[in-house]
């Protein structure tokens, strides 16, 4: 085995850093062109069932999960190596955390990644979301609500006999090898998948296919570059195997309600000499990037800001809704969406139909509060 030297380890780190900021770069300027987002797919749904946008969410989450999956499949990763590899499932905290992102994302007018975007825009509604949302992130990280969390909600879950993800219980049913089991189960999934989308009345379009095969690609991407490009068999200090960069030492791919956390806590405690930038702070800031220059170049750049308190107290309680509820459900719509998706976590698919049932209740009760 080849060893590494603490200077290769910083020069591999740096490299991360710059190709991370690169792919996010490009995130940015899919969601702000492609008009991608999770709470505006709902709410065309729930409106004027219209299901462009979440055909456009199903076809990223399809490419998201073959591209995962081959990459299981041909022994590349290991998805035991991911954050969501927990086999105690935390139903409680999944559902009750994505419910409160959900109803949050609506008040927000849009999930994390969906704020940034539109503060790349130019709109300072959205910098009031992410402060509330990243001060409401670390307490339940961090402070008194954290305390909370993992006394009386975290522990409420079952144990998972064969394990997280569907390819281990395939495995387990069938007999086949688990890196068989994973390829086979995100093919199929992605197939019904891609079956729902290419039956939509008007979807394929050129620009409807680049938004959502784009993000999907995206999303892999990431996951190569934490889980395979970042992987260090052997850690010149520890002796142990480790992924360079990651807030958890383990894969990850694109999220961003803790990553959003993370730069307040680094802005107010850096002295401190424990902080470090990971490769969900970079993503944060080349998704901002990406949205601002795409705004700038298309001509849409526009300083916005609340005119009614009304305005400022919904995205207020919204941020912090967002921030709390990404948390308890370990991740946003990116998070546990298209990136826990991707992995077929049941856990994943616990905090997504908890977001998706708190946005279709929030936009419920906006439509008949109008009436």
């Amino acid at each position: 085995m080849h060893s590494i030297s603490v200077a290769d380890l910083h020069n591999l780190t740096v490299q991360i850093w710059i190709i991370g900021f690169v792919l996010s770069l490009a995130v940015g300027v899919l969601i702000h062109r492609g008009h991608f987002c999770t709470m505006g797919a709902i709410s065309d749904w729930v409106v004027m069932q219209d299901a462009t946008r979440l055909r456009q969410w199903a076809l990223a989450l399809a490419v998201a999960m073959m591209g995962f999956g081959t990459m299981a499949l041909l022994g590349w990763i290991d998805p035991a190596n991911t954050i969501y590899a927990a086999k105690h499932l935390s139903w409680l905290s999944g559902l009750f955390g994505g419910a409160l992102f959900g109803v949050g994302m609506v008040l927000a007018s849009g999930c994390s990644s969906k704020t940034l975007v539109r503060l790349g825009a130019g709109n300072l509604k959205s910098l009031v979301v992410l402060l509330a949302m990243a001060v409401a992130a670390l307490a339940t990280m961090k402070g008194l609500t954290a305390v909370w969390r993992v006394n009386f909600i975290d522990p409420i879950g079952v144990h998972l006999s064969h394990g997280p993800f569907m390819g281990q219980w395939l495995s387990a049913m069938t007999g086949l090898s688990l890196s068989n089991a994973w390829g086979l189960s995100a093919g199929l999934v992605a197939l019904i998948l891609l079956v729902w989308v290419t039956k939509g009345r008007g979807f394929n379009t050129l620009f409807n296919w680049v938004t959502g095969a784009g993000l999907g690609l995206l999303v892999v991407a990431f996951w190569w570059l934490s889980g395979i490009f970042g992987f260090v068999p052997e850690h010149p200090e520890t002796l142990e195997p480790f992924f360079l960069t990651t807030h958890s030492g383990r894969m990850e791919a694109l999220s961003f309600t803790a990553p959003v956390g993370y730069w307040l806590d680094a802005l107010l405690y850096y002295s401190d000499g424990s902080k470090r930038l990971t490769l969900g702070m970079v993503t944060v800031l080349g998704v901002l990037s990406g949205a601002c220059i795409s705004s700038i170049l298309q001509g849409s750049f526009r300083w916005e800001s609340f005119t009614q308190r009304s305005d400022l107290l919904r995205h207020l309680v919204g941020g912090s809704l967002m921030g709390a509820g990404g948390v308890l459900a370990m991740g946003c719509t990116f998070g546990q969406g298209l990136t826990g998706l991707s992995t077929l976590s049941l856990g994943s698919a616990v905090s997504v139909t908890g977001i998706f049932v708190g946005a279709y209740t929030a936009l419920q009760w906006q439509m008949r509060k109008s009436q």
